[in-house]
C-alpha cells in the first residue's frame, strides 16, 4: 500500500512539475497558463500527448523540439524530476495522514515556480505570491483546529505583522538611499511563507535564508552594489525547513 501511494504521488508530482514549467515560462510574459495549449516556443508547433509525458519525453527526444531541433530549456527536465522528489520527501517525513504533508505540498506547489521565475526573471509574480498567501491562512486556520484566537495569534498575527514590518522597511530604505533593497515580491513571499510555518517556525526561515543569502553574496558576489534575487533563498529556505525543521524541533522537544 505504501509503495501504491508512493507511486501515485511521483506521477502527479511529474505532472505538476509539467505545469510548473508552464507557469514558469509564460507567467513572467503575462501569457494565458491554458491557452495555447502545449507547444514549442521556438516554431510554435502545437505538442501531441505522445510529445508531452513528464521526464520521458524530454530523455527521448534528448532535450530538443522533434519539429525544429531547438534545445528545450534545462529547467524543464529539472522541474519534472524535483518536483516529484520533493512531494515524495514530504510523504516519507510526514505520510498522507498527516495535515502537514498536504500543507507543505501545496506550499512547494508555490514555490517551485517562483523558485525558478526569481532565479531567471529576478520578479516574484504576485498571480503566485497572492494565492500563496490565502492558501497558507485557509490550511493554517484548518490546523489550529477552527480555533480563530490560535490561528490569529499563529498563523494570521505573524503574516501581517512581517507584511507590515518588510513594507515599513522596503520604504524607509528607498527613501534614505534613493534605491530599491528589499523587492516587492519578497513583501508578499516572506509573510506568504510565514502562512504556512506559523509563528514557531518562520524565525527559523528567515534566519536560514538569510544565512544562505549572505553565504551566496559572499562567495559570488561580493559587490555591494549588485542587487541578488533573495526569493530564491527564502524558497530554498522554506523547503529545507519544511523537511527537516518540524521533526528537529519535535525530537528536541520545542514544539
Amino acid at each position: 500500500m505504501t509503495l501504491l501511494i508512493a507511486i501515485i504521488i511521483a506521477v502527479l508530482g511529474a505532472v505538476l512539475g509539467s505545469f510548473f514549467n508552464v507557469l514558469i515560462d509564460r507567467v513572467p510574459r503575462g501569457e494565458s497558463v491554458v491557452n495555447p495549449p502545449s507547444h514549442c516556443t521556438s516554431c510554435g508547433k502545437q505538442l501531441p500527448p505522445g510529445q508531452n509525458i513528464p521526464i520521458y519525453t524530454y530523455l527521448a527526444q534528448k532535450g530538443k523540439c522533434r519539429s525544429c531541433g531547438a534545445k528545450i530549456p534545462w529547467h524543464h527536465l529539472a522541474v519534472e524530476i524535483a518536483t516529484p522528489l520533493l512531494f515524495l520527501a514530504l510523504f516519507l517525513v510526514y505520510g498522507v495522514e498527516s495535515l502537514s504533508f498536504w500543507k507543505f505540498t501545496v506550499m512547494f506547489g508555490f514555490l517551485i515556480p517562483i523558485f525558478f521565475i526569481d532565479a531567471f526573471h529576478k520578479i516574484i509574480p504576485l498571480v503566485l505570491s497572492v494565492p500563496m498567501v490565502v492558501a497558507g491562512l485557509v490550511l493554517g486556520f484548518i490546523q489550529s483546529g477552527y480555533d480563530f484566537m490560535n490561528f490569529f495569534w499563529v498563523y494570521l498575527l505573524p503574516a501581517l505583522g512581517l507584511f507590515a514590518l518588510l513594507y515599513l522597511l522596503a520604504l524607509a530604505w528607498e527613501k534614505f538611499f534613493h534605491k530599491e533593497g528589499l523587492g516587492g515580491g519578497d513583501v508578499i513571499l516572506i509573510p506568504a511563507v510565514a502562512a504556512f510555518f506559523g509563528a514557531i517556525h518562520i524565525p527559523f526561515v528567515i534566519l536560514l535564508a538569510c544565512l544562505m543569502g549572505i553565504l551566496y553574496f559572499l562567495l559570488f558576489i561580493r559587490k555591494p552594489e549588485q542587487a541578488f534575487a533573495f526569493g530564491n533563498f527564502i524558497a530554498l529556505a522554506a523547503v529545507i525547513w519544511a523537511l527537516a525543521g518540524e521533526p528537529l524541533m519535535r525530537s528536541v522537544g520545542l514544539i
